[in-house]
């Protein structure tokens, strides 16, 4: 079974690109969350005594959006900040989660079915379809520190074979977490995040310049969401957890990597 196949088994195609009442248009919304100004960068180390931390508040990741609910906050239950500098958003994740499972080695193969920090950002909160597209990115970065997400086909046959274009994007991210000392269910996780546009591509002619990150400042508005996949045993993931409360389209909140017309506002202030 292909991978596009197996990604949306089970699932009425009527239901997955079903048009909510938005029509895939982001519509104004309110800022969810204010991330403060960085004077200095945090260290990528999962280590959460940076300076700049203290300045960002909170936001809790306790929205069910697939899955079952954790049956305790040891099973699962997380939180994040959000600082930045011109040239990165950074994001501190506190997570409790009692077991932690990382059962398939190749990063690029059930992603989705380890436990995993994901990051959904639409860097100029248009808003739409991004599945297939760079329009959005919805990183899962695993407990190896990689971050996955899916790209356009890069062929029009690999389109039609639905053979999706499964990446890694070290240039994009660099994520480090640590366990507390003292409380090992508890992890700190750090992260460091480009915000590329949507004319991002993965590959480029010889006579084309690589699309570089946006350049932050006070008063931007970025789509965004934190979710976080939770397995607790190799069968695949249990609960999917985020900050966002999503209208669920025929019964299904599991929308974020699909429409970034679901995600939060994130607004850069000083």
């Amino acid at each position: 079974m292909s991978y596009y196949k197996h990604l949306f088994s089970g699932i009425a195609l009527s239901s997955l690109f079903a048009v909510p009442t938005y029509a895939g248009v982001k519509p104004e919304t309110a800022t969810t969350y204010q991330a403060p100004y960085a004077k200095s960068a945090p260290d990528i180390d999962g280590i959460p005594q940076d300076a700049a931390w203290s300045k960002a508040s909170w936001r809790d990741i306790d929205k069910l959006t697939a899955g079952s609910a954790p049956s305790s906050n040891e099973d699962f239950s997380g939180r994040y900040k959000v600082v930045w500098t011109k040239q990165h958003l950074y994001i501190l994740a506190e997570i409790s989660d009692d077991i932690l499972i990382d059962s398939h080695p190749n990063p690029l193969e059930h992603y989705w079915d380890d436990d995993a920090l994901e990051i959904f950002i639409d860097e100029d909160n248009s808003g739409g379809k991004h599945l297939f597209t760079y329009n959005a990115f919805a990183y899962h970065v695993s407990l190896d520190n990689q971050a996955v997400d899916m790209g356009p086909f890069l062929t029009d046959a690999d389109e039609k074979a639905s053979k999706a274009n499964v990446r890694l994007y070290p240039h994009h991210i660099k994520s480090q977490w640590m366990r507390s000392a003292e409380t090992p269910s508890k992890i700190y996780w750090e992260v460091q995040l480009a915000a590329y546009p949507d004319n991002y591509k993965d590959e480029y002619s010889p006579k084309e310049k690589a699309v570089k990150p946006a350049k932050l400042h006070e008063g931007k508005k970025l789509g965004f969401m934190m979710a976080y996949c939770d397995s607790d045993s190799p069968n695949g993931r249990d609960h999917f957890i985020g900050d966002i409360d999503i209208k669920p389209v025929n019964g299904d909140k599991n929308r974020g990597y699909i429409d970034a017309s679901v995600f939060g506002v994130l607004e850069l202030s000083k």
